[in-house]
C-alpha cells in the first residue's frame, strides 16, 4: 500500500491492514479532513475494491459503525443497499467493507428527484422498523449532552446560551421510543446508482426516537420543497414527528449543528446551525 496515504494510521492499523489485505493498492483517500476520520479508497490483490476506514485516537465513531454492520445492516446489504462488512477490529478502530457502487447524491441532479427521496425513506422505514424499545431515560439524557454541547466551545451569543439552557431545563422527560437510526441521514451519505440509492457512513448509528432521522433533511431538503418530503413519506409510511417532542430534536439538532461546525472549523455548516436555531427558537 501506499506509504504516504497510510501515514495517518497507527502502526497497529497497518499491521492489521497488511494482515487482512496482503498486496492491496491504495487507489484514492476519500477522507473529509474535518474529523480525524480516514477513508481508503483500495484495490485488494484479487481485484476486491474495498473501502478502509480507520478512526484516531479520539474516534468514538467506529465503534458505533462496526456495531451497525454486525446488528442492524442486514435489511439493507441483502439486497445490496449498503456495504459488506469484511473485516473489523473494535480496540485498533478499523474496519474494511467491500466497495459500494454509486456516486454521492449530494450535488448529483439526484438530489433534486423525488424518486431518490421515495426511495429513501422506504430504506429508512425498513431500517428503523427491525427493533422497537422504550427508555424511559432517554428525552433526559439528550437534554443533558446538549447542555453539555452550550457549555463547550462555541460562538453562540452568550444571552441565547442562557435562553437555551433555561429552556432545555424546562422540558418534559416522557419516556421515549427507540428504534436503529442512521443518524445522519442525508444525501451525502446516499449513493445513486443506475437510479439506485445506496446508503453509506454509519458512524452516527445508534438507538434513538425515529424522528431524529428526519432532522437533517428538513433543516435543508425539505425546507422549500413539500414535494421532496411527500415524496419521502410516500416511501417511509405515516410521519412519526408528534409537534412537542419533533421541536425539541429541532432545536437540540441545531445547538449540535452550530457548536461541532464551529469545533472543527466548518463555518458555512455553523452558518447553518445558526439559522437552525434562530427558527428553533422561534416556535417556543
Amino acid at each position: 500500500m501506499s506509504a504516504e496515504l497510510l501515514t495517518p494510521l497507527s502502526p497497529r492499523q497497518r499491521e492489521l491492514l497488511a494482515a487482512w489485505l496482503p498486496g492491496a493498492l491504495v487507489q484514492a483517500d476519500l477522507s473529509w479532513g474535518l474529523v480525524g476520520t480516514t477513508v481508503l479508497d483500495v484495490l485488494a490483490a484479487d481485484g476486491t475494491r474495498c473501502i478502509v476506514k480507520a478512526g484516531g485516537p479520539k474516534d468514538h465513531h467506529l465503534e458505533r459503525e462496526i456495531h451497525a454492520h454486525l446488528h442492524w445492516l442486514s435489511p439493507w446489504t441483502a439486497t445490496g443497499h449498503a456495504p459488506q462488512l469484511l473485516h473489523r477490529d473494535r480496540e485498533a478502530k478499523l474496519l474494511v467493507t467491500r466497495y459500494l457502487p454509486g456516486v454521492l447524491v449530494q450535488g448529483h441532479p439526484a438530489e433534486d428527484r423525488a424518486d431518490t427521496y421515495a426511495q429513501a425513506g422506504a430504506l429508512l422505514a425498513s431500517f428503523h422498523g427491525q427493533h422497537r424499545s422504550v427508555d424511559p431515560g432517554h428525552e433526559d439524557a439528550q437534554n443533558r449532552r446538549t447542555l453539555a454541547w452550550l457549555a463547550g466551545e462555541h460562538r453562540i451569543p452568550d444571552a441565547e446560551t442562557a435562553r437555551l439552557q433555561k429552556l432545555i431545563a424546562s422540558w418534559p422527560t416522557p419516556p421515549a421510543t427507540l428504534v436503529p437510526t442512521h443518524g445522519d441521514w442525508q444525501p451525502r451519505n446516499w449513493l445513486i446508482d443506475d437510479g439506485t440509492v445506496r446508503v453509506i457512513d454509519f458512524g452516527r448509528a445508534a438507538l434513538r426516537e425515529p424522528m431524529t432521522d428526519l432532522a437533517r433533511l428538513a433543516a435543508r431538503q425539505f425546507r422549500d420543497r413539500p414535494d421532496l418530503e411527500a415524496a419521502f413519506f410516500s416511501g417511509y409510511g405515516p410521519d412519526p414527528r408528534e409537534v412537542h417532542a419533533w421541536r425539541r430534536v429541532q432545536l437540540r439538532e441545531a445547538v449540535g449543528t452550530a457548536v461541532w461546525a464551529y469545533q472543527v472549523g466548518d463555518e458555512q455548516f455553523e452558518a447553518q446551525g445558526f439559522r437552525m436555531l434562530a427558527e428553533a427558537l422561534a416556535v417556543f
